[in-house]
């Protein structure tokens, strides 16, 4: 059973930083993506990054590009969201998603497995 556990959400501060991770289990991900969603409440769930987990090629957000970074380890069966810089408008819950590679990456339906979300506050 495929499980994607994330980690690394807080409270921290306008221009800090977070890492994120997500703990991929459950199958072989090496003809799939890896994906970060956001959340807030209220609103529709907006991509964030996604990599593919075999070549590392990544797609970026317009709104956080430059800012967060998205990379794998594929020995850790792990993928990270590097957030610099963050704005109290990042505050949302992050959630990690694996879908099958060539899909549309930004689409909520191209994604097979979601994980429970971490939540990230980024204070004024």
């Amino acid at each position: 059973q495929v499980q994607l556990v994330e980690s690394g959400g807080g409270l921290v501060q306008a221009g800090g930083s977070l890492r994120l991770s997500c703990a991929a289990s459950g199958r072989s991900f090496s003809n799939f993506a890896l994906a970060w969603f956001r959340q807030v409440p209220g609103k529709e769930r907006e991509f964030v990054a996604a990599i593919t987990w075999s070549g590392g090629t990544t797609y970026v957000a317009g709104s956080v590009k430059g800012r967060f970074t998205i990379s794998r380890d594929v020995a850790k069966n792990t993928v990270y969201l590097q957030m610099n810089s963050l704005k109290p408008e990042d505050t949302a819950v992050y959630y990690c998603a694996a879908g099958p590679l060539g899909v549309i990456y930004y689409q909520l339906d191209s994604y097979d497995y979601w994980g429970k979300g971490t939540l990230v506050t980024v204070s004024s």
